[in-house]
């Protein structure tokens, strides 16, 4: 009997120091994470596994990383076909 409470409270404790895993283990949070989209501006995207995780282990763990937006990664995903960031050098001397 004493056996199963200390299998109990072992899963317990590994369950709580699991909680929030984007948090723990997601790294620092940017701004880019911090700042909430404007209207027109696509959402930012979830980090997938992280979120998966904190359901399945231990799902308060998932209100800790929507507060401190470590759920969210960390840039957003860029097209494939992008335009450069900054014109040609020949476009801007005229």
């Amino acid at each position: 009997m004493k056996k199963n409470y200390k299998n109990l409270i072992a899963a317990l404790l590994i369950a709580c120091t699991l909680q929030s895993c984007a948090t723990v283990f997601g790294g620092g949070v940017n701004t880019y994470q911090r700042t909430k989209p404007l209207p027109g501006q696509e959402q930012r995207r979830l980090r997938v596994g992280a979120f998966i995780a904190d359901i399945l282990l231990f799902w308060p763990g998932t209100i800790v990383d929507f507060a401190t937006c470590a759920i969210y990664r960390p840039t957003p995903a860029a097209p494939v076909n992008a335009p450069p960031a900054t014109p040609p050098v020949a476009a801007v001397q005229k």
